[in-house]
């Protein structure tokens, strides 16, 4: 159906696993992305590179010939960082979508298949998984940048040809996560304890997460190329709520047992109940979320205690 693709943020997390996955579906793959957070090392053999910026027209213009669908994961991607950094968030997150919705106006794009996150919705009073009609009232300037640039790209599918899918990532884990203070609870305990540090919860550690592994987010995204559907939200989870505290302890289990996790005060913009109600993606769109946390956890902790020890030998 399609046979050159779009990844923007492609030397990120999400977007390297994904263009690598579009290469094995025998697909032409070209990634942009400014390199702020991304690797170069992540850019996927056989993909096309541009070292450029969503928020450039002139960038965006040359990665988008011949492409016909577009997979856009390039954001600036932190709840906690966003309360004070709400400019940058916004003009990344918003104003980069915007410029790329208009640069495909008279473009060979056919799909747009758009990035989003279980940050647009607004807390729950329990952890209860949510369906895609629950209230979109952000809490963080993040989904707001989020909730904004959804309603953009599906404003501009109803203006034109091209179709366009929304997927709202629940909180997603797995190797290639760059480590940060604000991004990606799992990535963040499992480093501080290879430092031997304790990992810090904020709040009581009893906020529910869907935690979702890379592999079922990218299935995500290959199925709603795949699809039929012209225009359609859908949250990529798994239903299954775990709390931090679990989390917390399972990684202390597994890498220190002797260091236990600190508290801390809850830090604002955070949803305290975040579970995905799946049933749209999987009836719509086929999605079955296949990896269950407990099984991976020690690939992953494998991958960040290898990537420090390379990291200690080239210093």
């Amino acid at each position: 159906m399609y046979e050159r693709a779009l990844v923007t943020g492609g030397a990120g997390f999400i977007g390297s696993h994904l263009a690598r996955t579009l290469l094995k579906e025998a697909m032409e793959v070209v990634i942009i992305d400014n390199l702020s957070v991304g690797k170069i090392e992540n850019v996927a053999d056989g993909a096309k590179f541009i070292h450029g910026d969503v928020r450039c027209q002139d960038d965006i213009l040359k990665a988008l010939k011949g492409v016909d669908i577009i997979f856009h994961e390039a954001a600036r991607v932190s709840i906690r960082s966003s309360v004070d950094g709400f400019y940058d968030d916004a003009e990344n997150n918003l104003i980069g979508t915007v410029n790329l919705l208009r640069c495909c106006l008279n473009s060979t794009v056919k799909k747009i298949v758009f990035a989003s996150s279980m940050a647009v919705y607004a807390d729950c009073s329990a952890p209860e998984p949510i369906a895609e009609d629950y209230k979109t009232e952000p809490i963080s300037p993040y989904g707001v940048s989020k909730l904004a640039s959804e309603k953009y790209c599906l404003q501009f599918s109803e203006y034109t040809n091209i179709d366009c899918h929304v997927l709202r990532y629940f909180n997603t884990y797995g190797t290639g996560q760059a480590f940060t203070p604000y991004v990606g609870v799992i990535t963040i305990f499992i480093n501080n304890l290879l430092d031997r540090k304790a990992p810090v919860i904020f709040g009581d550690g009893e906020q529910q997460r869907d935690f979702t592994h890379v592999s079922d987010i990218v299935s995500a995204n290959i199925l709603s190329m795949k699809s039929t559907i012209p225009l359609g939200i859908f949250n990529v989870g798994t239903g299954v709520k775990i709390s931090v505290n679990y989390i917390a302890k399972l990684l202390c289990d597994r890498i220190d047992p002797k260091i236990q996790p600190v508290y801390s005060d809850a830090q604002p913009g955070e949803l305290r109940y975040s579970v995905a109600d799946i049933n749209r993606a999987q009836n719509d769109l086929g999605y079955c979320p296949k990896v269950k946390l407990s099984n991976k956890i020690n690939e992953i902790i494998k991958y960040y205690k290898e990537l420090k020890t390379s990291e200690i030998s080239t210093t």
